[in-house]
């Protein structure tokens, strides 16, 4: 096992495989050894799950890469990591391409529960490897989460800044452009973004009425005749960044297209973005497993983000 020491072994949930595999090859591609950690699974009668760490982990870095997309995800990620300190890894890295608890992530009302922070504190609770336990997350819709997490654990938030600005440069295809944030919550990142492609930056106003419904008011920039590259950290349903491209276009916007890191497409949402009729590309990454629906669809191109988590390990 000597000459496997040196060599991470990068395991993954079931939804997250073809993620790690490719991580596998970025790092081979680097000139970093790593192996693919071997998992068995299955699901007895009653909905127990049955999980077996077939490689030797014993003196090994273990990866375990898996997104909290749901809670049975969240606890096979709890589940996996605690064997892997069990059969005696060296160091445990646990990768999050996609945090899953981010809209409650704090309470207004009283007696919510701020799910964000439950859920940090299972995955805290992960027995601690000889080399230490960490956490990395990737573009967090609040930058807070990371404090969530406690005891020894340590945990790092990965940002796809590079990815973001090398698809905003292809999409503008040597073109003017600007970039767009779907409101004013958004304009600081989309700014930060918009400083480094040396473009101005732009966003919509808001008011919420009465009734609780929001009302875009404007745009803050004039845009007549420009193409706007909106960006947003996640879609879900769809609906916000709906109302961003429309005030968009309605502000004069030539063409619009659309980047976000996390695609959920939560129901419907990629079919109904392409119907819209608003953009004229959209792009996303695969963080999270649902941009697969978006494969089929064009004009849907789907990021990997293997690469730029590779860097990250390899750097370690």
């Amino acid at each position: 096992m000597s000459n496997q020491v040196g060599k991470q072994l990068i395991f993954a949930i079931s939804s997250y495989g073809e993620m790690a595999d490719e991580v596998v090859a970025a790092l081979k591609a680097l000139g970093r050894g790593s192996e693919r950690g071997e998992i068995e699974t299955r699901t007895f009668a009653d909905g127990e799950r049955y999980m077996r760490i077939q490689s030797d982990v014993r003196g090994r870095d273990a990866v375990l890469v898996g997104g909290t997309i749901d809670d049975k995800a969240t606890l096979d990620i709890f589940d996996l990591a605690c064997g892997l300190v069990a059969e005696g890894c060296r160091s445990l890295k646990v990768v999050i391409p996609f945090f899953g608890y981010s809209t409650m992530e704090r309470a207004v009302k009283t007696g919510e529960v701020v799910t964000a922070k439950t859920r940090a504190r299972i995955l805290s609770a992960v027995p601690n490897a000889p080399f230490g336990n960490e956490v990395w997350l990737l573009d967090l819709h609040s930058e807070g989460i990371p404090f969530y997490f406690e005891g020894p654990v340590k945990t790092r938030h990965l940002y796809a800044k590079s990815l973001i600005l090398e698809e905003a440069k292809r999409l503008a295809a040597g073109e003017a452009f600007l970039l767009g944030a779907p409101d004013a919550g958004r304009a600081k990142w989309v700014e930060s973004l918009a400083n480094d492609l040396g473009v101005s930056a732009a966003f919509v106003f808001k008011r919420r009425q009465d009734d609780g419904t929001v009302k875009l008011t404007g745009v803050n920039l004039p845009i007549q005749g420009v193409h706007v590259v909106l960006y947003d950290d996640m879609i879900r349903t769809g609906g916000s960044i709906l109302q961003a491209a429309k005030a968009y276009r309605d502000a004069g916007a030539k063409k619009i297209s659309l980047i976000a890191t996390h695609g959920l497409f939560s129901g419907d949402a990629h079919n109904k973005l392409l119907a819209s009729g608003l953009f004229d590309a959209i792009s996303v990454t695969d963080s999270h497993p649902n941009a697969k629906l978006a494969l089929s669809s064009q004009p849907i191109r789907v990021l990997k983000t293997a690469s730029l988590l590779a860097k990250h390990l390899a750097q370690d």
